[in-house]
C-alpha cells in the first residue's frame, strides 16, 4: 500500500534525488499527459539497473499524484532514462508500468543478479497494457491510450457510465466516456483516428460505442465531443456479406479456415460466387491443396448463415500453390435460390428506391478500403427522403471531406435514376455531431426556390447521441440546403441594390413615424383615418347582414323542419338501472335469437327512443379501459417472413401474419385456442389480450388467441386462408370472424384477392390442395391487379390557432339560431346544388373515382405494427370535425365497397365452402358482425346492412355456425373508434369482454 511522503510539497526532483542518491543538479523531470519521464546523468552514466531498484523501491511508499498538482491527472507509467553529462542521447531507457510495480522490482532483481542475462529478461515478465485493456477494465484501457497520446501531450482518463434507454425495452448498458486533457486545443481529425483505432482494435465486448471528450486545463465544459463506433470488426463484415459483398464474404471465410491454415479468394460471375481455397503459406513454397472436407463442413454452414443478396449459387475450388488447375471443385446452391425475396441484387433493390440497399453500396463507395473501415469504423451514411429530395447524410471520425464525398455521391444516384427523386442533398459531420460541416446540392430539374429550407435532423447514429448533440437553442433556425449556383445568384440578386433598398426603408420608417414629411409633399386629408372609419362602417354593415342571415335560415329551417314529441323531464337513471338497460340493449342488438314479431317491434321502439336523442349521453364512455400495449412484431415479422420458405402472397400484411402464426406454433407446439380472421376491421377490433383474460374472469383460463387479421380481406381471402393455406393441424376448434357486409359483396372488384391468386404462394397452395383432393372445385384464377391503400397520419394535438377557433365556434353557437342546424342547412343546400343539371354530372363523375374512405386508416402504417398476438392497437379517438378535415365524406351511393352491393356470387359460394369444411374439421365458426357508428351508417348502406342481416339470418341454421350481430351497438360512442367503420384499441376492450361473456359462443376450458 503507498505511503504519502511527509513533506508533500517536495518536488519531483527532491524526491528523485533523495530515492537514487543522485545529485539534484544531475535529475529532470519532464510530465506529459500520463507519463512521467525521469532524466538521470551525472559525470558517468547512472547504472541502470541499481538506479531502476532504487526508484522502484521509492514508489512502492509513494503516491506520486500527491508529489504533482491537484490540476495534474494521474501519471500511469513512468519513463527513466540514463546518460553521461555532456551527451545529447540517453544511454539507455526503461518504461515503468505503475500498476505492476512488483513484476518490474522481480526483473530487477533478477538482473542484478545476472547482469550478462538482463538483455534476456528483457520485459519478459510484464503483461502490456493492451492485454489488460482488453479485458475491458477502464484504468488498463486508460494506460494503454496514453502510451500513444502522451506523446501529444494528452492526459487520459477511461470511466464507464450505465446507461438505461428511454424506451426501456433494453437492458442496461456500458458506455465507455473518454476524457482528454491538454494544455492546448487540440483539433479532432488529431486525436479522432488513433483513438479511433486503438479502441477498435482492442475488440472490446459489452461496448457499442465510446465517447471522446476533449477539455483544456482549467475550463469545465467540453470543447468538443467525438463518438467512436466499437461495432466489432466481425458484425461489420456480416452486415456487408449480407448484402453480397464479396470481399466481406472473402475475409469471414479466411478467419473460419484460418485453423485450418487455408487463405480464401472470391470473385463473383453474374449470380455465382468463385471461392479458391489455397494453403497459407509463402508464395515460394509447394503445398498440396487444402482437405475438401474440411473446407467444406467449415464454408458452407457460415454460407448459408449470411445468405448472401442476389447470390444464386457457390462454386468452391482446391488449388495448389502455383498451380492455375483446381485439384477439387465442389457446387452448392445458396438461400438466394430459393427464396425469390433473397435473389433481387443489392443494385436492382436500390434502383427501384430500397433504402437500406442504397445505404449499403453508398457506404461500399466510400470505403473502398475495407481494412480501414475496419480499423477506424469508415464513413456511415444516414438516408432520408423527404418529398422529391433525397437527402444524404455522411458521418465518420474526421469529418469526409467535400470534394471526395459530395461528387461520388450525386454521381452515383444520378446513375440509379430513383423514381420520383429530382434532386440530392448530400451533408457532412464528425460523428456525434448533429449539425452539418457542409453540406452539397444538385438537382435534376430547375427548380424556382429563393428561400432554402431547413436542414432535416437525422435519426441518431447511437443511442447515446443525445448526451453528443448540441443544444436546439444554440442552432441556427434556417440552413442552407441549395445548391452552390442558386445560393450565389440569390446573393448576388439581394446585394445588387442593398444601398437603394437600406434608404428607403429608413425613410419609410421616418415618415411614419409622422415627425417628418416630404419636401414636395402637399397637404392631403389623413387617409389612414379615414381608412380606418370605413373599415369601421363596413364592418358593422357586414355583422348586421351576417345575423340577418342567420336569423332568416334559423326561421326557415324551424318552419320546414317536422316538430318532434314534446318532452316533459329525464331524469337519469340510477347506476344499477342504466347497467341493467345497457344489457337488455345489447341483448336485443348483439344477441340474435328469433325473428319473431315482438322482437322487430321492440327494435323498432328502441331505434326510435335513439334517434330522439335521450340516450345520447348513456352512450358516450365515461372512462376509456384498454388492455396494456404489447412489444410490437414488426420487425420480427419482417424477418420471419422474409425467412420463410414459403412463396410471398403479394400482400406483405398476408406474409408477415402467417409468419407470425407459425412463429406462435413452432413455440408453442399446438395451434392457439381461438383464431381471429377477418380485414382490418378484425384486426383492430379484438384484442386478444382483453379477449383472453375476460374469459379467465369466466372461468376459462389460459386460453390462447391470435389475431389473424388482414388488411382488405374478403371472404375469397379468408377462405383460402382457412381451406388452403393453412394445414387442419394448425386451426383451433374455434375461429371467430370479426368483419361486417362489405367483405360479402360479390359485386365489387376483390382487388387483394386478385393480387394473392397471381403470386407464387397461391400457386403452391392450389398446387398442394389439387394434390390432396383432385375432385375439389378449382379454384379462380383473377388477372393480376395491386390494391392501393391511402394512409393518412391522425395528429390528435390541437394548435392555438385550432383552440381559439373552437372557442370562437362555441361561442358563436350560444348566440346563433341556425348553428344547431347547420347539418340541415347543408343538406338543403346540397340537395339545391346537386339537382342542377351540370353539377350533377360532375359530382357523379368524381365520386366514381374517389376510393372508399372505410379502408382508409388514421394512423400511418409504417409508423403502427401489429404486437405478436397479430393485433394492431390504435389510440386515436374518432373526431367527426377533425376526421373530415383531412378525409372526404363518401356516403354509401359512392363507397367501392358497396357498389353493386349483392350477397349471392363469388363471396358467397366460397363462405359455403368454408361452411362445409369447418363442419367437416369439427371446427365452431363465430361470425360477429362488427359495430359501426352512426357518420358511417346512411341510409345506403343501412339498406345494404338489412339485406346482409337476412343473408346471416338464413344461414344462422348451419351446424357449427353462429351469427352475433354488434352493428348498432355503440352508434354514437366515438371515442370507441378510430374511423367512422374501425375501433380502437379502447372499443376493441370492451368487444372482447362482451364477447367473452356472450353465453351463445361455444368457449371451451383447457
Amino acid at each position: 500500500m503507498k505511503t504519502v511522503l511527509l513533506d508533500s510539497q517536495q518536488s519531483l526532483v527532491q524526491w528523485v534525488s533523495q530515492a537514487t542518491g543522485i545529485n539534484s543538479f544531475g535529475v529532470k523531470v519532464r510530465l506529459r499527459g500520463n507519463d512521467l519521464h525521469i532524466l538521470c546523468e551525472g559525470t558517468e552514466c547512472p547504472q541502470r539497473w541499481r538506479t531502476l531498484s532504487d526508484l522502484l523501491r521509492a514508489l512502492q511508499q509513494t503516491d506520486l499524484d500527491v508529489l504533482t498538482s491537484s490540476e495534474q491527472p494521474s501519471i500511469y507509467q513512468v519513463f527513466v532514462y540514463g546518460r553521461k553529462k555532456g551527451e545529447h542521447r540517453p544511454q539507455w531507457c526503461h518504461r515503468v508500468y505503475l500498476n505492476q510495480l512488483e513484476r518490474h522490482l522481480e526483473q530487477v532483481q533478477q538482473a542484478l543478479e545476472d547482469s550478462e542475462k538482463s538483455r534476456q529478461v528483457g520485459g519478459a515478465l510484464i503483461i502490456s497494457n493492451e492485454s489488460l485493456a482488453r479485458r475491458g477494465d477502464p484504468n488498463a484501457i486508460a494506460r494503454y491510450l496514453s502510451e500513444t497520446l502522451s506523446t501529444l501531450g494528452v492526459a487520459v482518463q477511461v470511466k464507464v457510465k450505465q446507461h438505461q434507454p428511454k424506451d426501456g425495452t433494453q437492458a442496461v448498458v456500458n458506455r465507455l466516456w473518454i476524457f482528454c486533457q491538454t494544455a492546448y486545443s487540440p483539433d479532432p481529425s488529431l486525436l479522432a483516428e488513433p483513438i479511433a483505432q486503438q479502441l477498435r482494435h482492442l475488440k472490446l465486448a459489452g461496448y457499442k460505442d465510446a465517447v471522446i471528450a476533449s477539455q483544456v486545463s482549467g475550463e469545465i465544459a467540453p470543447d468538443w465531443l467525438l463518438k467512436v463506433d466499437l461495432t466489432p470488426p466481425k458484425v461489420m463484415l456480416k452486415e456487408w456479406a449480407r448484402w453480397g459483398d464479396v470481399q466481406a464474404i472473402a475475409l469471414l471465410l479466411t478467419e473460419v479456415l484460418s485453423e485450418l491454415k487455408v487463405t480464401v479468394q472470391a470473385s463473383l460471375k453474374e449470380s455465382t460466387l468463385h471461392i479458391f481455397c489455397t494453403a497459407a503459406v509463402a508464395p515460394s513454397e509447394v503445398t498440396p491443396a487444402p482437405d475438401k472436407t474440411q473446407c467444406l463442413e467449415a464454408i458452407l454452414p457460415q454460407l448459408e448463415a449470411i445468405a448472401p443478396q442476389g447470390i444464386l449459387a457457390a462454386t468452391i475450388y482446391g488449388q495448389t500453390t502455383n498451380d492455375q488447375e483446381p485439384a477439387w471443385i465442389d457446387w452448392l446452391s445458396l438461400p438466394a435460390s430459393q427464396y425469390p425475396a433473397l435473389a433481387t441484387p443489392a443494385l436492382e433493390l436500390a434502383t427501384a428506391g430500397d433504402q437500406p440497399a442504397i445505404v449499403f453500396l453508398l457506404e461500399r463507395l466510400l470505403n473502398p478500403d475495407l481494412d480501414r473501415r475496419l480499423k477506424t469504423g469508415g464513413i456511415r451514411v444516414l438516408l432520408l427522403r423527404k418529398n422529391d429530395l433525397l437527402h444524404i447524410m455522411c458521418d465518420a471520425p474526421i469529418c469526409p471531406v467535400r470534394k471526395q464525398v459530395a461528387s461520388k455521391v450525386t454521381q452515383f444516384l444520378r446513375l440509379l435514376k430513383l423514381p420520383g427523386i429530382t434532386g440530392v442533398r448530400v451533408y457532412g459531420r464528425r460523428a456525434g455531431n448533429k449539425e452539418p460541416a457542409w453540406h452539397h446540392g444538385l438537382d435534376w430539374e430547375l427548380r424556382q426556390r429563393l428561400v432554402p429550407e431547413a436542414t432535416p435532423e437525422f435519426a441518431a447514429t447511437s443511442e447515446y447521441v443525445s448526451d453528443l448533440l448540441t443544444n436546439e437553442a444554440s442552432e441556427p433556425i434556417l440552413r442552407p440546403d441549395l445548391t452552390t449556383e442558386e445560393v450565389h445568384s440569390f446573393v448576388t440578386e439581394v446585394a445588387r441594390d442593398w444601398a437603394t433598398t437600406a434608404t428607403t426603408t429608413v425613410k419609410k420608417w421616418l415618415l411614419a413615424t409622422q415627425v417628418f414629411t416630404e419636401a414636395d409633399q402637399p397637404a392631403t386629408p389623413d387617409y389612414d383615418n379615414q381608412g380606418v372609419k370605413i373599415a369601421v362602417v363596413w364592418g358593422t354593415l357586414g355583422l348586421l347582414i351576417a345575423l340577418q342571415t342567420d336569423w332568416f335560415l334559423g326561421r326557415f329551417i324551424a318552419r320546414i323542419t317536422p316538430k318532434s314529441s314534446p318532452v316533459v323531464s329525464v331524469l337519469p337513471p340510477s347506476s344499477t338501472d342504466q347497467k341493467q338497460s345497457k344489457d337488455n340493449q345489447s341483448q336485443r342488438t348483439a344477441f340474435f335469437s328469433s325473428t319473431t314479431t315482438s322482437t322487430k317491434s321492440s327494435r323498432s321502439k328502441g331505434s326510435v327512443f335513439n334517434a330522439s336523442g335521450f340516450t345520447e349521453g348513456d352512450d358516450k364512455p365515461r372512462s376509456l379501459t384498454a388492455a396494456p400495449l404489447k412489444q410490437k412484431a414488426a420487425a420480427v415479422a419482417i424477418l420471419l417472413a422474409a425467412r420463410s420458405q414459403m412463396p410471398s402472397f403479394n400482400v406483405r400484411q398476408l406474409d408477415e401474419q402467417l409468419a407470425l402464426y407459425r412463429q406462435r406454433l413452432a413455440t408453442n407446439g399446438h395451434a392457439p385456442d381461438v383464431l381471429i380472421i377477418g380485414s382490418s376491421r378484425a384486426l383492430r377490433g379484438v384484442d386478444p389480450v382483453a379477449l383472453s383474460k375476460a374469459l379467465s374472469n369466466q372461468g376459462y383460463p389460459n386460453i390462447d388467441v391470435f389475431n389473424f387479421g388482414i388488411n382488405g380481406a374478403t371472404v375469397q381471402v379468408v377462405d383460402l386462408l382457412i381451406r388452403q393455406v393453412l394445414e387442419p393441424s394448425e386451426l383451433p376448434k374455434l375461429i371467430v370472424w370479426a368483419d361486417g357486409s362489405r367483405a360479402f359483396n360479390s359485386g365489387r372488384e376483390d382487388v387483394t384477392f386478385k393480387a394473392i391468386a397471381a403470386s407464387n404462394g397461391y400457386k403452391q397452395a392450389l398446387q398442394k390442395t389439387q394434390a390432396i383432393a383432385s375432385n375439389d372445385r378449382p379454384l379462380k384464377n383473377p388477372a393480376n391487379s395491386t390494391e392501393k391503400q391511402n394512409m393518412q397520419n391522425e395528429k390528435p394535438e390541437i394548435s392555438s390557432y385550432e383552440a381559439v377557433n373552437q372557442w370562437l365556434n362555441q361561442a358563436l353557437a350560444s348566440v346563433s339560431s341556425s348553428y344547431e342546424k347547420r347539418d340541415q342547412v347543408k343538406a338543403l343546400l346540397h340537395k339545391q346544388l346537386i339537382s342542377l343539371p351540370f353539377v350533377n354530372e360532375r359530382t357523379e363523375t368524381i365520386a366514381s373515382s374517389t376510393q372508399s374512405i372505410t379502408d382508409n386508416s388514421d394512423e400511418d402504417a409504417g409508423q403502427q405494427s401489429v404486437d405478436f398476438d397479430g393485433f394492431l392497437p390504435l389510440s386515436v379517438r374518432f373526431n367527426p370535425a377533425r376526421y373530415y378535415q383531412k378525409h372526404p365524406r363518401v356516403t354509401g351511393n359512392y363507397d367501392n365497397d358497396y357498389k353493386s352491393f349483392q350477397v349471392e356470387g363469388e363471396q358467397d359460394a366460397a363462405f359455403q365452402e368454408m361452411l362445409q369444411f369447418t363442419q367437416s374439421q369439427k371446427i365452431s365458426l363465430v361470425f360477429v358482425n362488427m359495430p359501426l357508428t352512426t357518420e358511417y351508417l346512411d341510409p345506403v348502406r343501412k339498406k345494404y346492412e338489412q339485406e346482409f342481416q337476412k343473408y346471416m339470418l338464413r344461414l344462422a341454421n348451419n351446424p357449427n355456425f353462429i351469427y352475433r350481430d354488434l352493428s348498432e351497438l355503440w352508434p354514437k360512442v366515438n371515442d370507441y373508434f378510430s374511423d367512422p367503420s374501425h375501433l380502437n384499441r379502447f372499443g376493441a376492450f370492451e368487444v372482447s369482454k362482451k364477447l367473452a361473456n356472450d353465453p351463445m359462443i361455444p368457449w371451451s376450458a383447457k
